[in-house]
């Protein structure tokens, strides 16, 4: 994955060269083992809200994964509100939090909690999402995001007819109307997940393979702040107003999160979609939230990109562990993620794509659902 991830720079930073900074926005492993005392410690975990379905698995997962070695956890949800957020994290480090995991609501936001955990000598694990324009965030734990927006373009293509289910060429020929979608323009991750996207799907939108009919294609114009699925909903009707008149037809849209999918769906189930004569187009996902599982099996929603939150709640709760016994945790990427100050050591995990061939193999028989809960 080769892709700039926020002004990446090239080569990566040694973890020691890190460390080992002047100024007390840096911690030795040493004094990551002082600041941590093992079995008993309190570990700050802050999540931006439950109105996501995943973030209360994400809360939940490690909650209990850090109890379990006996730890105690202090585990808040911030409701998408930036200074409750700020808040929380100021709260967790005069409670003498010993390590703090941070799913940040906006990742240009907490530069001055993350020196404040800096200055008490406090590890800060950077979860998902990746705080930004801070030396002092230690290490990352998430997934492959640029592949993730990858994932969804080849979705869209194969639902569409142009890819085959083993990548290789479909028999349609187009033009397909499609329409774009991307995710909060202050979460990092959404800009990977749009130019994974869209390097997959520019080579047919200059061909004229692909064509937007409304012409919005750059990210700030398609961009849904906090991921807000009524503001998707209210943008896919604008664009159906506009652009779609006359017998036009919207063959598929690029949908980055599945709470974004469903209002979408709602907007084009308003507009005519979903009939027998009017199917609904090719609509992504992402996260695999069970509305959106049963929209797939309902043939509605098309596709989501499962991210096992059980394994990233593993990898953080992992780190959390190491630091506190004064280790090394274990990173797979130190080149690519840089946040403006530092290449933060990180942990990748992968991704898969769910569609209604192998939600069953993928979801239940994993265990992550119980067919129960997508009836």
């Amino acid at each position: 994955m080769k892709f700039t991830r926020f002004a990446a720079m090239g080569g990566a930073l040694a973890l020691t060269a890190a460390l080992s900074a002047c100024g007390s926005s840096t911690k030795t492993v040493d004094q990551q083992a002082e600041a941590g005392s093992g079995a008993g410690a309190l570990v700050g975990v802050t999540m931006p809200t439950k109105a996501s379905e995943r973030w209360i698995h994400d809360g939940d997962n490690i909650k209990a994964a850090l109890e379990k070695q006996g730890y105690q956890v202090d585990l808040q949800y911030a409701e998408n509100d930036i200074p409750t957020q700020a808040n929380q994290i100021e709260n967790q480090i005069t409670k003498n939090a010993k390590v703090l995991i941070v799913a940040s609501i906006d990742g240009k936001a907490l530069t001055t909690q993350i020196q404040q955990a800096a200055d008490k000598k406090i590890p800060v694990i950077s979860y998902d999402r990746l705080i930004l324009n801070s030396p002092s965030v230690d290490y990352y734990a998430t997934f492959d995001n640029f592949k993730v927006g990858v994932e969804q373009a080849t979705s869209l293509l194969t639902g569409l007819g142009l890819k085959k289910a083993d990548g290789s060429d479909g028999d349609a020929k187009g033009p397909f109307n499609i329409e774009l979608f991307a995710g909060s323009p202050d979460d990092n991750n959404a800009t990977f997940f749009f130019n994974g996207a869209m390097s997959i799907l520019q080579p047919y939108l200059d061909k004229g393979t692909l064509v937007v009919k409304s012409g919005q294609k750059d990210f700030a114009t398609v961009a849904i702040l906090r991921w807000d699925p009524a503001t998707a909903q209210r943008r896919m009707e604008d664009v159906l107003t506009s652009s779609y008149g006359g017998g036009a037809l919207v063959q598929g849209v690029l949908s980055p999160y599945d709470g974004l999918s469903i209002g979408i769906l709602s907007a084009l189930k308003s507009n005519g979609y979903g009939t027998g004569t009017q199917p609904y187009p090719i609509v992504t996902g992402q996260d695999a939230e069970v509305a959106s599982v049963k929209s797939i099996v309902a043939s509605e929603q098309y596709s989501t990109i499962y991210k096992d939150t059980r394994q990233l709640a593993d990898v953080a709760v992992k780190m959390a562990d190491a630091v506190l016994k004064g280790n090394k945790p274990e990173t797979n990427n130190t080149t690519d993620y840089n946040n403006g100050k530092k290449v933060v050591p990180t942990f990748t995990l992968p991704v898969v794509t769910v569609d209604k061939a192998n939600y069953q193999k993928v979801l239940i028989d994993s265990g992550y659902y119980t067919a129960d809960q997508i009836k």
